[in-house]
C-alpha cells in the first residue's frame, strides 16, 4: 500500500500540492482527474520520489520513503511526452528494465512479446524509435513500463498522443492488466470521460488539493462539493443560482421548479444547482421543470448535438440526442428532471444528500 500523509509541496512560495492524504491499495487503479495545473504531475512526482515533499510523509508497504530518491524505489513512470532510447530497437527499449534487473532471456522474451502484442507493437520490434510514428513511440514507452514489474506504475496522460481507436482499445485493456499485476497504478488525465471508462478509484484535484477520492462512479454521481462536480463534468456543469422557498426552487431567467424528495427538506435560502449537460432536454412550453434560454451556437457531433445558450447571464450547455438545427438567437425551452439536479449550499458543499439520478 502507498500512503500519503498530509503531503504538501511548495516551489518558490507557490503551492503545488496542498495537504494531501490518500491510501492506494495494491492491484488497484487510481485516477488523478483535474485540469491542467491542478497538481496531478506534481503529486505523481512526490509518489515516485522524483521530488521530496515540503511537509508530510510518504509510506510504502509500511516503510517511510519520504525523500527516498526514485532510483532506490521500484517505480515505473510514463509521460505524455514519450521517452525512449533512440539507438535501441523497440525490443531492446521494452526489454531494458528487465535486462538491468538481470532477468533471464526466456523470461525477457516472453514479457516483451506479451506487452508488444497487447500494444500492437509486434511488427515493429526490430525498428528504432526514429522510424516510428509518435503513437508507436508512446506505445513503446508504455510497454517498457509494463514489463518492469514495478510496485508503483505512474501514467501521466499516457494515451493523449494516440489515435482515437487505439485509445479506446487500451482504455478497455489497461484495467485488466492493472488487476493482474498486483502493482499500484496511478493514471493522470484531464478527461472526465476517460476516468469513467477506466473505473477504479478517482481523486479529483483542484489547485493542488484533492477535493474527493473514492470509487469512480460514486465520486461522479455524488460529488461532495461544487468544485468536485465541475471538475468531473465535460462539457461543463450548468451552474445556476437559485433560492429555495417552501417546496420550490426559483432563480433568474424564469427558473422555477418543485424540489425533488432528496432536497425537499432543505431550509429556505440561497443555493446553487448543477445540471449535467446530457440531463437537459428540449421540452415543450408547458414543461413543469425547465427554463427558456437563448441559443447562440449549435454543434452537431454525429448522433448528438451540443446546444450553447444563455439564461440571463449564465452560460448553458445541453447535449441532446439526434441532429438539431437551431438558429442563433432562437428561444428554446430546456427541460430537466429535478431528481437529476445537484444542489450546493452557498459555501459550495453538497446539500440534501445524493441526487440519485444525477449521473
Amino acid at each position: 500500500m502507498l500512503e500519503l500523509i498530509n503531503v504538501s509541496r511548495k516551489v518558490g512560495g507557490e503551492d503545488h500540492v496542498v495537504d494531501v492524504s490518500m491510501q492506494l491499495q495494491r492491484a488497484s487503479l487510481n485516477v488523478l482527474l483535474g485540469p491542467t495545473l491542478a497538481g496531478k504531475t506534481s503529486l505523481m512526482r512526490l509518489m515516485a520520489g522524483l521530488d521530496a515533499p515540503t511537509a508530510g510523509r510518504v509510506v510504502m508497504d509500511g516503510s517511510d520513503v519520504t525523500g527516498v530518491p526514485v532510483r532506490r524505489r521500484n517505480v515505473a513512470m510514463v509521460y505524455q511526452q514519450f521517452i525512449n532510447y533512440p539507438t535501441l530497437t523497440v525490443y531492446e527499449n521494452i526489454a531494458s528494465p528487465m535486462r538491468v534487473a538481470g532477468r533471464p532471456k526466456p523470461e525477457i522474451d516472453a514479457a516483451v512479446k506479451k506487452a508488444a502484442d497487447l500494444l500492437k507493437m509486434s511488427p515493429y520490434l526490430g525498428r528504432t524509435p526514429l522510424n516510428l510514428s509518435g503513437g508507436q513511440q508512446q506505445r513503446t514507452a508504455l510497454a517498457r513500463a509494463l514489463v518492469k514489474n514495478a510496485d508503483l506504475v505512474l501514467l501521466d496522460e499516457p494515451l493523449a498522443n494516440l489515435d482515437y481507436k487505439l485509445r479506446e482499445e487500451l482504455r478497455e485493456e489497461l484495467p485488466k492488466i492493472f488487476a493482474e499485476t498486483g502493482a499500484i497504478f496511478v493514471y493522470a488525465t484531464t478527461e472526465p470521460q476517460e476516468a469513467l471508462l477506466l473505473g477504479g478509484r478517482t481523486a479529483t484535484l483542484s489547485k493542488g488539493r484533492v477535493t474527493q477520492f473514492g470509487e469512480t462512479p460514486a465520486v461522479y454521481r455524488a460529488p461532495h462539493d461544487l468544485v468536485t462536480a465541475t471538475t468531473f463534468s465535460d462539457p461543463p456543469l450548468n451552474v445556476l443560482a437559485v433560492t429555495k422557498k417552501g417546496p420550490r426552487f426559483a432563480g433568474a431567467g424564469g427558473v422555477d421548479f418543485r424540489a425533488a424528495p432528496a432536497h425537499a427538506g432543505l431550509p429556505d435560502g440561497p443555493y446553487r444547482i448543477g445540471i449535467r449537460p446530457h440531463r437537459l432536454e428540449i421540452g415543450s412550453p408547458d414543461t413543469a421543470a425547465g427554463f427558456d434560454a437563448t441559443v447562440f451556437l449549435t454543434e452537431v457531433t454525429g448522433s448528438e448535438t451540443f446546444l450553447h445558450a444563455r439564461l440571463a447571464e449564465a452560460p448553458i450547455v445541453a447535449v441532446v440526442h439526434g441532429v438539431r438545427r437551431i438558429d442563433s438567437g432562437a428561444r428554446v425551452r430546456f427541460a430537466f428532471d429535478p431528481a437529476q439536479v445537484l444542489v450546493f449550499d452557498p459555501a459550495g458543499a453538497a446539500a440534501g444528500g445524493t441526487a440519485a439520478k444525477a449521473a
